[in-house]
């Protein structure tokens, strides 16, 4: 059965008896009946019939790719492959075919409508392409370059794997009009992705991915299909100097150097198997400091062998790293995930072992140690200015802006995904270079930051409670490697004064309430799991609750349907993003993840303390105030995905 025409005729029979939707084989007939579906795909899809793997193909057929908050991410590897999609060791050795799979076909879709609508503005556009370490990472890079030049652009590929970060830094260094990292970031290791920037250094946002899509929608499979084969011979690699650029910047973060090497901390990292040791070790070297590695997960591996999930932000990440930490005394311990844009965090406790931080709480403690040093050292006034900002997610702890209100600076709140903040960042560097000329971002940190106050909008940090944080405004993506280099100026200052990152966050809490804030990711696989989503998202929408775990609710944002404003007066773009506001000052969020098969509600609490000895319950009380809510919203998602 590895013709087209059989292999349709058994996904009919297939939906006849309601095996598969409508809307699967539909998608499936598409590319069975075009001419540029490669044999092996065809072969794939005989065997998976074959073997009546009708829920396989409902999955990998049920829609196709769209862009969301991160891009465009999705399976490459199947619950259930064919056999000539693995090799003799059940190791993937061919993207999975489907129109909901990232495999070639698709990669190549997506490039095209890139290429179109770049190409539609200059005549002869420049891409930057990087890549990370997951299967078939390099050789979707490389056939993306292959066919940017065959369509008549210029590609530059880096040489190996690249994190997210150094890839909108580099477009920009390079002057190109785009810019394509594959990659999954930190989702598990079937999964990868296709993130897209454009020549601001900043993932698409509307309308320009509005625009992508319908270009996208528009090319057929003959349409790439010429362009299978690959052909490097044109494609250009990214320089060292540029390459060299980035590392500079990235050592151009400190404040204090003199502080940094005295009081030099030791710093355990992992790198996950990821991209973020070819970038973060340099880095610490360049500013004075050894990091001990954990070597055993140091090799670039797409299957992640050594955790369960890449994901900085899973406290399994972290196993090896804190066995490591305890036998040499760490001061600091870090985990980047597998495209680096994101970094997990650990400390030590007094009574022994180690303890995470969330992303909030580092949020937090970045926007206090950055706001201060750059007190400290003379950059901003000591009474604050409003030409001085933090951005932060909407659903990123809401103690960063009460910190930024105690420094006198702004905290400007943007939708979830640094593509929001990356735009922030244009528009202010716009001014900027239209005030001082282009030179200026590209000055050292100590002369750029008045000027930048005097005629434009100095930026300084952005921050994500998933982990994601930057600090320099030529980067407009969340940067761990940045972020890393941060992290350990803080504990060396922290260090000359005999306290650590948590008497930091003691101190914070302190100052300005005992915060806790808890994310609650429901996930939902495949065509039924899309459908779920939908309906919890729709009917918070539709029939939100009058009251959330006891509590009335007093106020509903619907980003979607209302019309909000940012601290600057511009208008939030609309998404389907829900903000309950409850009597008690408790906070709920509600949204669809733009990159996982997930629903995720996010809870805010706080208590004030009143003094030092009831931190420790005010804390608790707070945790408790969301383990609550996360309860009751549990329970009613359960009543909404039906």
């Amino acid at each position: 059965m590895s013709d087209p025409l059989s292999v349709l005729s058994a996904l009919k029979a297939a939906k006849s008896k309601n095996q598969i939707s409508s809307a699967s084989f539909a998608n499936a007939k598409l590319w069975l009946e075009s001419d540029g579906l490669p044999q092996e795909m065809i072969e794939a899809m005989a065997d998976l019939v074959t073997q009546s793997a009708w829920a396989e193909i409902e999955d990998r057929f049920y829609k196709g790719i769209a862009f969301g908050t991160g891009g465009m991410r999705g399976r490459t590897v199947g619950r259930v492959s064919a056999a000539n999609e693995r090799d003799a060791n059940g190791l993937p050795i061919r993207a999975g075919v489907g129109s909901a799979y990232l495999n070639d076909l698709n990669i190549l879709r997506a490039g095209l409508g890139l290429w179109r609508y770049v190409s539609a503005q200059t005549a002869k556009p420049k891409i930057v392409i990087a890549h990370d370490v997951r299967h078939f990472s390099r050789h979707f890079a490389e056939l993306l370059a292959s066919a940017w030049t065959q369509w008549g652009g210029e590609a530059f590929l880096f040489s190996g794997a690249r994190s997210t970060p150094q890839l909108s830094y580099t477009l920009r260094h390079l002057h190109a009009e785009a810019g394509v990292v594959i990659t999954a970031s930190h989702n598990p290791s079937h999964d990868n992705g296709f993130k897209c920037y454009l020549s601001d250094g900043g993932q698409v946002t509307p309308p320009a991915d509005v625009s992508i899509v319908e270009w996208v929608r528009k090319i057929a499979l003959s349409d790439v299909a010429p362009f299978l084969k690959k052909d490097l011979s044109a494609v250009q690699s990214v320089p060292p100097s540029a390459e060299d650029a980035y590392l500079s910047r990235l050592a151009n973060l400190v404040v204090n150097q003199e502080t940094l090497s005295r009081h030099a901390p030791k710093v355990v990292y992992t790198n996950l198997h990821g991209t973020g040791d070819v970038m973060v070790v340099p880095a610490l070297r360049r500013i004075g400091l050894e990091p001990q590695m954990v070597e055993e997960q140091r090799e670039h591996d797409g299957r992640f062998p050594t955790v369960p999930s890449p994901n900085p932000e899973s406290p399994a990440a972290f196993v090896l790293a804190i066995k490591l930490a305890e036998e040499v005394g760490a001061d600091l311990v870090l985990a980047t995930d597998p495209d680096a844009d994101r970094v997990g965090v650990a400390c030590p406790v007094p009574e022994g072992g180690y303890r995470l931080l969330s992303g909030n709480e580092v949020a937090a403690l970045l926007t206090e140690f950055r706001l201060s040093s750059l007190e400290d050292a003379g950059m901003l006034p000591a009474g604050g200015t409003s030409s001085a900002v933090v951005l932060k997610s909407l659903v990123t702890t809401p103690l960063v802006k009460k910190i930024c209100d105690r420094h006198g600076v702004r905290c400007l709140e943007t939708l979830v995904g640094f593509k929001w903040i990356a735009r922030k960042l244009e528009k202010w560097s716009q001014k900027l270079s239209a005030a001082t000329g282009t030179e200026t971002e590209s000055l050292p940190l100590v002369r750029r930051v008045p000027l930048v106050l005097r005629h434009s909008t100095f930026f300084v940090l952005g921050a994500e409670e998933s982990y994601g944080y930057l600090s320099d405004e030529m980067i407009r993506d969340k940067d761990a490697n940045g972020a890393v280099v941060m992290l350990c100026e803080f504990a060396a200052v922290l260090r000359s004064r005999g306290r650590t990152l948590l008497d930091a966050l003691d101190a914070l809490h302190l100052s300005y309430g005992a915060h806790h804030e808890d994310l609650i990711n429901l996930s939902f696989e495949g065509a039924e799991g899309a459908a779920a989503i939908r309906r919890i998202v729709s009917s918070w929408r539709k029939s939100p609750a009058k009251e959330i775990d006891g509590a009335k609710v007093v106020k509903i944002t619907d980003y979607e349907a209302d019309e909000v404003f940012d601290a600057e007066g511009e208008r939030v773009p609309a998404e389907e993003f829900l903000v309950i506001d409850l009597a008690d000052e408790r906070r709920v969020a509600v949204r669809a993840s733009g990159t996982e098969p997930k629903v995720k509600f996010y809870t805010f609490a706080s208590v004030k303390v009143e003094e030092a000895d009831d931190l420790k319950s005010a804390r608790e009380r707070a945790r408790q105030a969301t383990a609550s809510l996360r309860q009751w919203l549990e329970s009613d998602a359960k009543k909404r995905a039906k």
